[in-house]
Parts: C-alpha cells; sequence; structure tokens
C-alpha cells in the first residue's frame, strides 16, 4: 500500500501513469485499460491524496526501480483543477518568493523544499546529541517579559491586562536565572522577536533561537570551544545522514581574531568600510570570511574582544577600566551566525555598567537579583540555526530555511 500526493500524472488512452510522493520519495502506479481501477485513475487530478493497494513489480524506468500496479485506488482528497503556485517546477520557472510564502503548504510540498527541514532536522539532532553527552538542562523559557531583554533594540510591546509586557528578544535574562539556580549547563530552543524594520536576506522579526549558557568558566574562551563541539557534532550528524551535501565538518580550534585585527586585514583588502569603528557591515564580515578561507582554509571564524559601545551592559570587560568586552561573533561563510559573550557575574560592577548604558536599575531590579546571593562565573551564546541551514543549502534567503516567516510586511499564513 501506497498514501501520498499525485505529483505526476499522464493519462493515454490504455494506460495510465500515476506518480504519487510522501515523504518517502517517488512511486510509479501503472493502471491499465483492463484494470477496474481505470475509470478512477482517469479522473484524477493533481495533488490530490490517494491511497493505493496492489502489487509492487520490478520496473527499472520507473522510480526507485519498481511501480505498483494497483487492485484499489482509493481518493482520500480532491484537489482543485487549477493550482494558485505548482508543485512541480520546470526549468526556471519557480514562482516569486512573496508568492509562495502566501502558498506555503503548497511550496513546502516540494521534495527539495521539504529536504530543508531535513536538513534542520539532522543538524538539531548533532547538537542535542553534544547537549546530551556534555549534561545540559533543556528549559523553556517564557515569550512576554516585563522588561525588554537586550538593551538598544527594538521591542514588540503588548497590551497585558493593565499594564505593558514586552515580547523576549532573548532569552538572555531566564539563561543566566538558570545559571544563578546553579543548573551550571542549560539550553533553550525559543522564539525571538526583534522589532526592526529590516528588508535584508538574513533578517526576520520572528525567529527559532538556539541558546547556551555555561558555569564556572575562565573567560570567553571556554565559551568558544563549548560551541565548536556543538557546531562539529551537527555537522558530523548532517554528513553521516546526508552523504549528497558534500557537507565539510569543520576541525577545531576555530580561527580566533580581534575585531581591532580584523579591521586591520579589511583594511589591507581595500574593502568598502563600514564607518563603524567598532563593527563590522554585512560587506566586512564576507571579506573577512573569504580571507579567513583562503589564509586558514576554515569556513568559521571568531571576531572576538568588542568595544563596551558594541556590548551588553552584562558583557564582562577584558579586565577592570578596559574599553573591551569578552564578547565574540561567529561568522560562517560571510554571515554572522553566533553572538556570544562572558557575563558579568559581580553584582556591583553590573550595576556600574549598567548606570554607564543609562539603564534604570529599578527597572532592571528582577535581572539584578540574580546576582546578590552568588552566581558562578558564566557565559553563553545565541545562535541563528536558520542562518546555518541558509549557508550549508545556500539558500538566497533565510525565510526559505524558516517554516512560516516573519517579517516586516508578513504574518500570513
Amino acid at each position: 500500500m501506497i498514501q501520498g500526493f499525485i505529483h505526476a500524472l499522464r493519462v493515454q488512452s490504455k494506460i495510465i501513469f500515476i506518480i504519487v510522493r510522501n515523504m518517502q520519495g517517488l512511486t510509479q502506479v501503472v493502471v491499465t485499460i483492463d484494470n477496474k481501477e481505470f475509470e478512477t485513475a482517469k479522473n484524477l487530478s493533481l495533488e490530490s491524496v490517494i491511497r493505493v493497494i496492489g502489487d509492487m513489480k520490478d520496473a527499472p524506468q520507473a522510480p526507485g526501480g519498481s511501480e505498483m500496479h494497483p487492485t484499489k485506488i482509493e481518493v482520500l482528497s480532491v484537489a482543485a483543477a487549477e493550482l494558485p503556485i505548482p508543485v512541480v517546477v520546470k526549468g526556471s520557472e519557480e514562482t516569486e518568493a512573496p508568492i509562495r510564502f502566501d502558498y506555503r503548504w503548497l511550496d513546502l510540498r516540494k521534495p527539495e523544499k521539504a529536504k530543508i527541514f531535513k536538513v534542520w532536522t539532522e543538524f538539531e539532532k548533532g547538537w542535542r546529541k553534544y547537549f546530551d553527552e556534555n549534561k545540559y538542562i533543556q528549559l523553556y523559557p517564557p515569550a512576554l517579559m516585563s522588561m525588554p531583554s537586550e538593551s538598544g533594540a527594538e521591542v514588540f510591546e503588548v497590551k497585558y491586562f493593565d499594564r505593558k509586557a514586552y515580547l523576549a528578544q532573548s532569552p538572555q535574562f531566564y539563561k543566566q536565572m538558570a545559571i544563578a539556580s546553579g543548573f551550571e549547563r542549560v539550553f533553550m530552543v525559543s522564539p525571538v522577536f526583534r522589532a526592526e524594520e529590516s528588508f535584508t536576506t538574513r533578517h526576520m522579526t520572528e525567529f527559532t533561537g538556539w541558546d547556551f549558557e555555561i558555569s564556572y568558566i575562565n573567560d570567553h574562551n571556554d565559551i568558544m570551544d563549548a560551541e565548536e563541539g556543538m557546531i562539529i557534532a551537527g555537522f558530523e550528524q548532517l554528513k553521516k545522514v546526508f552523504p549528497e551535501l558534500n557537507i565539510t565538518v569543520p576541525v577545531s580550534p576555530f580561527p580566533r581574531m580581534t575585531i581591532v585585527e580584523a579591521k586591520k586585514i579589511i583594511k589591507s583588502l581595500e574593502v568598502v568600510q563600514s564607518g563603524e569603528e567598532h563593527d563590522l557591515s554585512p560587506e566586512e564580515e564576507r571579506a573577512i570570511s573569504e580571507y579567513v578561507l583562503k589564509e586558514y582554509k576554515h569556513e568559521f571564524v571568531f571576531i572576538t574582544e568588542y568595544h563596551k559601545s558594541k556590548s551588553a551592559f552584562y558583557h564582562m570587560r577584558l579586565e577592570e577600566g578596559s574599553d573591551r568586552s569578552r564578547r565574540a561573533d561567529l561568522l560562517y561563510r560571510g554571515i554572522e551566525v553566533t553572538t556570544l559573550a562572558q557575563r558579568e557575574h559581580r553584582i556591583e560592577v553590573l550595576e556600574k555598567q549598567a548606570k554607564e548604558k543609562k539603564m534604570d536599575l529599578e527597572q532592571l531590579k528582577d535581572y539584578l537579583n540574580f546576582f546578590r546571593y552568588g552566581c558562578p562565573p558564566h557565559g553563553g551564546g545565541g545562535v541563528g540555526p536558520g542562518r546555518f541551514i541558509m549557508k550549508i543549502l545556500d539558500l538566497p534567503n533565510v525565510r526559505e530555511a524558516t517554516y512560516l516567516p516573519r517579517d516586516v510586511k508578513r504574518l500570513n499564513p
């Protein structure tokens, strides 16, 4: 028995060929004129859902080398004769992305689109394998917060009974609360909301974030070491399940350079400058990634020691009085996929740095209380898995790697 969608249909006077598609692949069904199901087969439509019972026979020309000769065809759901977007695309006739996303459930019927999420699933399995082997605890943070979780970023404000609430820009505060609770190693998979009017190929207003936090670290290098292990485990799982993708499993240690060093290299390459002394533009990210690939034969690079002006108030400084923080961004094939840092766990320093950022300590009261009763030195990172998948599969836009993308203009389906 096979069940699935009608992927292709060729009706001739004495024989009908039906290609049935399901998550296992394509199966050819052949109905001859002497078969009692011939009339049923003759009236089928593309993308209708059928159940077929019959005998499988060898057929070298058929998908998978065999075909079904049916004794029973049952129509489970009839598809309208005219599809709003084609599921089987011929040549370069792919529908424009906005229209495809309007009919995302049809777009995802394409085997190549379904494969995106099979790849995502296996990639996450590798990360979870690492988390399991290294005794991480998974926690589930709330999406509603009483105050913004990231300073400086735009937030979505929502009415919460008689007061305001905010959609979480990250589970940052709650990861740190877990460390203050003595959990030592935690990871979270949660929605992240950013009210930024960005129209780039790598920004969305909502995306899935992977977050981790670890205790008793010496500095941010320990966090980078840990993430390297996570990434390698993810790529190893992909290579095992999808050998046809020619996945390159990265080798540890990944290249690391300070942002000052990166800026000097970029200047020597005569790349257009960003105008930002303490940050990298998308063009500069691509340039430094190309440099690292050429010089180090590596697709990843950590950019470290960001200026305090580009660091959150809770990022620990390199040392007392330093203008540099123990923060790092991870670039993969020209795009930032992770921001990580050692956190400041000393309450007096944390309050001082919050004041420097002109933040209201009263509003931060609940967060600051996490550190008043003992908290281990710790740090962690926020990962954009959609960007990983985008680059692994060479997709043109992070929306293609997202089940139901949300951006400035899209809230449906």
